[in-house]
């Protein structure tokens, strides 16, 4: 029996295609990887009604709910929509799914809600992303990690965004225990060391990632009220040329990075290849095919970095290729 089934909306309506005919998948992201328990029996419900009862928790931290009937698209449609306003995930059109592009969430790490390492509140600055830039047809991954130990892997990503604080010192409450220099040392890039019973920072060394600040016994080291972030740019994974990530800016705000993220879609649309099949080429080739110099000019129309702010002019990226071996 053949199936008249319209594979371009299937997709745009985040439904995977499996390998069994007919069967399919239902795509949800969770923006930051961030949700209220009643979505999980959301969730739960709709595998049950019309899936296999299996739901996989995606590396990029969604639900696939697996087992679904292509066929009933429509009515899973309908089960989905609370769930996607729960979630608050933008999209086109009520009652009609979302975009294909929601498949690529916004990942995060369990950032200051829990960690004691993290700098700042991942989930929340992931959610402002999801708003700015979905929906979208466009291959951007976007990770965020709360501080410099990465555990969101986010140089594997278009965008990677990590937490930094400017520690604050204050002598009169140390107590030359050294805790902190000696923390810095083991855990992170040595930048501490004791002159005179008094620890000095290499700013230049520092690495903003708060070692300091959660060894420290007296508090005498604490995170700065503002904060600041490490933006490193088009690390990828994939069968050609796979690479990490570098630092483009570092001690940036916020909004610097929403205006760049979102700089970088204009510069995507301007760029991407045409017979790109759907749309779908790495930002990162196409820095390859424009060159860098290009890329940064788009990237930072109508941005005022900050005067602590410090910018890669040249980026390199190496790596392993395949593209250029018989």
């Amino acid at each position: 029996m053949a199936l008249d089934i319209n594979t371009k909306k299937l997709k745009k309506n985040a439904f995977r295609v499996s390998k069994v005919r007919g069967i399919g998948a239902s795509r949800v992201r969770v923006p930051g990887g961030y949700c209220k328990a009643e979505v999980l029996g959301m969730v739960q419900e709709i595998s049950q009604k019309y899936g296999n009862g299996i739901v996989h928790i995606t590396t990029r931290q969604g639900f696939e709910i697996e087992g679904i009937r292509l066929e009933d698209m429509g009515e899973i449609n309908k089960m989905l929509q609370p769930i996607i306003e729960t979630l608050e995930i933008n999209q086109v059109d009520p009652n009609t799914g979302y975009p294909a592009s929601g498949t690529r969430n916004v990942t995060a790490c369990v950032g200051n809600n829990v960690c004691p390492f993290a700098n700042y509140n991942t989930s929340e600055f992931a959610k402002r992303i999801e708003k700015e830039v979905f929906p979208n047809d466009l291959h951007f991954k976007i990770a965020l990690t709360g501080c410099s130990n990465d555990c969101a892997k986010v140089r594997m990503h278009d965008f990677g965004i990590i937490g930094m604080t400017m520690p604050q010192y204050d002598a009169s409450l140390c107590v030359s225990c050294g805790a902190c220099v000696k923390a810095c040392k083991s855990l992170s890039v040595g930048a501490l060391s004791v002159e005179n019973y008094t620890v000095v920072r290499d700013t230049e060394k520092c690495i903003g990632c708060g070692v300091c600040v959660t060894k420290c016994p007296t508090r005498a080291w604490t995170r700065s009220k503002k904060k600041y972030y490490k933006l490193t740019l088009m690390g990828r994974t994939g069968k050609k040329n796979p690479r990490l990530g570098k630092d483009f800016l570092v001690w940036a705000d916020e909004d610097n990075i929403v205006k760049i993220i979102l700089n970088t879609y204009k510069y995507v649309e301007q760029y991407i290849d045409p017979n790109a099949p759907g749309r779908k080429e790495h930002i990162g080739y196409i820095i390859d095919r424009t060159g860098f110099e290009e890329y940064k000019k788009w990237a930072l129309e109508g941005v005022e970095l900050m005067p602590e702010t410090i910018m890669n002019e040249r980026i390199y990226w190496d790596g392993i290729h395949f593209d250029n071996k018989k």
